[in-house]
């Protein structure tokens, strides 16, 4: 009889990077009847279903031939057109050719990996950080270093030593209503992040997933704008947010020779991302009104962030503190010392009430008490009854 020989192991970079220890837990909160302040996703009542239906209807009927073919690469010229031109509107002078289409801006970020990094090389973020770019940073073998951060996002004279000490290649930052805070990134350390990446060589990789969902507050320049930054820059934005994550379309936009690497880094991954969601959403920012359908999304995220905010001194325990985002999904909320969010989660959905404990967002010693708190898929309504559930587990009724 023939011997047979043990399977070959996996890569060691998808042996060494880890699932959120939560998982299991919150795959819990699909049950119906759990308020779940966890998702961080839009709210999908406030979807413009019929316009980006009516946006599929017309490229289909008009240029089926061309919509349901291959396409280039680097994406629709026509996407990428009104992306541009969104972004001159906002600040940021675009043209359509610094521009490459990806499936979300998720992937925009592992096309930078892949064109950047080698195994070994350090990678500073923001303390706590988006959990999905550690990830995404464990697989391409990089050393992650946090950067010292507070209330305002990272500390730049704690960067700047950083950067003397551990000679990185790229620091990544959420800087409006960052994934998982909501906090944001004030000008002054804006400017003094771009100072340090120009004086010490540093790629910056400013992610904007948030940046269109601000309600309260003034619009803070894009790091890509600023002097010494703009040849260092990578810019990421996404459709997900401000139309649909559904159709998995983000953007990058980047410096030429690091936006040919990412090219062809994609032709590698997928050959282009998908040509008829790609032709609706330009039809859709041609036809409809855009800004029009975020002035609604922001009115009614404003609402259910003053309805949860409203209600947290009530929910939480004495001592407890939290943040007031001006825009964006998330609060970010801290328990007074001795608690832990990651042992008190399985105690919430027991009550059908969920949020995402804040430690496997930090790539160095976690801060157990922290939790994140989303507050866009439920309506004010429901966001109080979640409130008083999560007292109960607290013991505040």
């Amino acid at each position: 009889m023939m011997s047979r020989a043990d399977v070959p192991a996996l890569a060691a970079r998808a042996a060494s990077v880890g699932a959120s220890p939560v998982r299991e837990i919150l795959a819990l909160t699909e049950r119906p009847e759990v308020i779940s302040f966890a998702g961080g996703l839009p709210a999908p009542e406030l979807f413009d279903a019929e316009g980006i239906r009516a946006a599929y209807d017309r490229v289909l009927a008009e240029q089926p031939r061309r919509v349901l073919q291959y396409s280039t690469t680097e994406g629709d010229p026509a996407l990428r057109a009104a992306v541009a031109g969104r972004l001159a509107a906002r600040g940021l002078p675009t043209g359509p050719e610094e521009l490459v289409v990806t499936a979300g801006s998720q992937q925009a970020l592992t096309l930078i990996a892949t064109a950047l990094l080698e195994p070994g090389d350090v990678v500073l973020v923001e303390d706590p950080t988006y959990l999905a770019a550690l990830q995404c940073f464990g697989f391409a073998g990089a050393r992650v270093v946090p950067v010292p951060s507070d209330g305002d996002g990272v500390d730049p004279g704690a960067l700047a030593e950083l950067v003397v000490r551990e000679r990185p290649k790229l620091l990544y930052l959420v800087p409006n209503f960052q994934n998982p805070t909501g906090r944001t990134l004030p000008a002054e350390r804006r400017r003094a992040v771009a100072e340090v990446a120009a004086r010490h060589g540093l790629w910056i990789v400013e992610d904007d997933p948030y940046g269109e969902l601000r309600f309260s507050g003034e619009p803070v320049p894009w790091i890509a704008s600023l002097d010494g930054a703009a040849d260092r820059t990578v810019l990421l934005g996404s459709f997900s947010k401000v139309m649909a994550p559904g159709m998995r379309l983000g953007w990058l936009r980047a410096p030429a020779a690091l936006r040919r690497a990412c090219v062809i880094a994609k032709q590698a991954a997928d050959l282009h991302s998908s040509t008829v969601d790609q032709a609706a959403a330009a039809r859709y920012l041609a036809d409809a009104d855009l800004d029009g359908h975020l002035a609604r999304v922001r009115g009614a995220y404003r609402e259910r962030r003053d309805a949860l905010l409203g209600g947290l001194p009530e929910a939480l325990p004495q001592g407890s503190a939290w943040n007031r985002p001006e825009g964006g999904m998330f609060v970010w909320v801290r328990l007074p010392d001795g608690q832990d969010a990651t042992a008190l989660l399985r105690e919430a959905v027991a009550h059908d009430v969920a949020y995402v404990p804040g430690a496997p967002f930090y790539a160095g010693p976690p801060d157990r008490g922290a939790l994140r708190m989303s507050f866009t898929t439920h309506t004010p309504e429901e966001i109080g009854v979640g409130l008083k559930r999560l007292a109960a587990v607290f013991g505040r009724r």
